[in-house]
């Protein structure tokens, strides 16, 4: 299984609409990924791992799938839609990242 996350880092002028993208950006997301998504799940920062300091990332978003091939071909044919919500909810420039899971 694979994990594609997509990180938003936190920064001054970050802004992070989570109401949109729960509502109006992660359910497009797993209705155009089909039965190939597996699984979501969307992290919401809270702190540092020191006591008092900031989140590295504002929010972050995880979809799973089988394959890699899995999540190209949906991306290959839904990327630019899904790539066209980012500015309704979020000017930090997401990082994304796939990664095997292992345990």
């Amino acid at each position: 299984m694979v994990k594609v996350s997509v990180l938003y880092p936190a920064s001054t002028d970050a802004r992070f609409d989570m109401e949109y993208y729960l509502g109006k950006h992660m359910p497009p997301v797993r209705e155009r990924s089909g039965p190939a998504c597996r699984g979501v799940a969307v992290d919401e920062r809270l702190a540092g791992v020191i006591p008092g300091a900031p989140a590295t990332y504002i929010a972050m978003g995880h979809i799973l799938y089988d394959t890699v091939e899995d999540f190209e071909k949906v991306f290959a044919e839904h990327g630019q839609a899904l790539l066209a919500y980012i500015p309704n909810f979020t000017n930090a420039q997401p990082a994304i990242q796939i990664s095997e899971v292992r345990l």
